[in-house]
């Protein structure tokens, strides 16, 4: 029997077309529609939120029962502290000031010509996002405020959170007289949806994914559209040999320790050869006390009789869990090679009194994020002064490292002349 029903490949064209469309209302709303938006979504939140948190228990009941790692079913709930940042998060970025039509960097050519970069939308943005369902809010105010529209697609893992998200996101729009369509879910499980997305360069102007490696392989390999990633967090802090025992074993516990699931935790730690007996017992002491796995080499199980042989995959790890990969190196040499080897471009912090040391760290540990005796916790968008991100990129692309609403915006030369020829 015929059936006058598009494609799926049709859906997603529409789809896209329609927040091209979206986009070109999105780039001209003024800051207080725009603001007026994320209230009115907050406000639909809460009022939805008991029917939210039942589509989010099913989620959380269906990964359970497909046997879903502990750790991204723990990124799937909604609840408790979850949900209140998530709405916290909301009001914080209706108060951040305005980028789109900033103009910076102007000068003066000798002919008279004022010569300015204006900030403007990218457009339309693609995000493809396994798990968390926050992600949705985040996203799509981030995005909206920059004056883009979005296209959002949520990993089936939280297929009913994010339809229950998207459905008030996209009705605060209406409510506002907002384009219903600058805020589009894909409303399908099927993973052919993404490779039709992914092709769609006319509509969308730039991919962000954020989820595991074979997600973001998937997104590279395929895309015709320009990609930032927002790849694995494999974070390691490096004790220097003059690192101080006290600060050591504090900044390890925080940057292991305060939350485990999220991409800037510390999942390998260095240790200089010339301090390791100082530094690990205490060190490694503490992260046992709290239940945590060592995974060690050979000196390390050398030092600490508690530790696990660690095999070499363990170097590439993000764990995300009560796991830390342990490596003494042979001196700072060693500390930034094995980086540069195993790392995922994310964070990477060295602990020392020795300031050669710290700037010899800091020129030559390419990461988005390079820090000198502080955690990693601290690569955030929020904590780093931005109000709040829409992820930590690790393309060198025009946005790496925390990603906020100028990230989410490009430049475009603006010229004021009074009659100037180029003669």
């Amino acid at each position: 029997m015929a059936t006058d029903r598009p494609t799926l490949e049709q859906q997603i064209v529409d789809l896209a077309r329609a927040a091209r469309a979206a986009s070109h209302e999105t780039a001209r709303l003024s800051r207080a529609r725009k603001d007026a938006w994320i209230v009115r979504a907050a406000e639909r939140l809460e009022t939805a939120r008991e029917r939210i948190f039942e589509a989010n228990r099913a989620d959380l009941a269906a990964a359970e029962a497909a046997g879903l790692e502990p750790p991204m079913v723990k990124r799937l709930s909604l609840e408790g502290d979850k949900w209140r940042s998530m709405i916290a998060g909301l009001r914080d970025v209706a108060g951040l000031p305005d980028p789109v039509g900033e103009i910076a960097q102007m000068s003066v050519r000798p002919n008279g010509l004022r010569v300015g970069r204006m900030r403007i939308p990218l457009g339309v943005i693609a995000i493809i996002y396994e798990s968390r369902p926050n992600v949705t809010v985040d996203a799509a105010a981030l995005c909206l405020k920059a004056g883009n529209a979005v296209i959002l697609r949520g990993g089936s893992e939280a297929f009913r959170s994010n339809l229950a998200l998207g459905e008030e996101l996209r009705g605060a729009a209406r409510d506002v007289g907002v384009p219903e369509d600058a805020v589009a879910l894909v409303a399908t499980t099927d993973r052919a949806a993404i490779d039709a997305l992914l092709v769609q360069d006319r509509s969308i102007d730039l991919v962000i994914p954020r989820g595991g490696p074979g997600l973001i392989r998937k997104v590279v390999e395929t895309s015709t559209i320009p990609v930032i990633k927002h790849d694995a967090g494999v974070c390691h802090i490096s004790l220097d040999a003059s690192a101080d025992e006290e600060m050591a074993a504090a900044l390890v516990r925080d940057s292991k320790i305060r939350q485990m699931a999220v991409c800037n935790g510390l999942e390998t730690l260095l240790v200089h050869r010339a301090a390791a007996r100082r530094l690990l017992p205490r060190v490694l002491k503490v992260l046992h006390e709290e239940g945590v796995e060592i995974r060690g080499c050979e000196r390390t199980c050398e030092i600490d009789a508690e530790a696990r042989p660690a095999a070499e995959d363990d170097w590439y790890a993000e764990y995300l869990a009560p796991i830390l990969a342990v490596r003494v190196v042979d001196d700072l040499e060693a500390a930034i090679a094995h980086v540069r080897r195993y790392g995922s471009s994310h964070t990477d912090v060295i602990v020392t009194s020795d300031y050669a040391s710290s700037q010899e760290w800091v020129r030559r540990v390419d990461s988005s994020t390079v820090g000198v005796n502080c955690s990693t916790a601290f690569s955030d968008g929020y904590r780093l002064g931005l109000g709040a991100e829409i992820g930590i990129s690790t393309s060198k692309l025009h946005a790496y490292g925390p990603m906020g609403l100028e990230g989410l915006t490009a430049q475009k030369f603006v010229l004021f002349g009074d009659g100037q020829l180029r003669e």
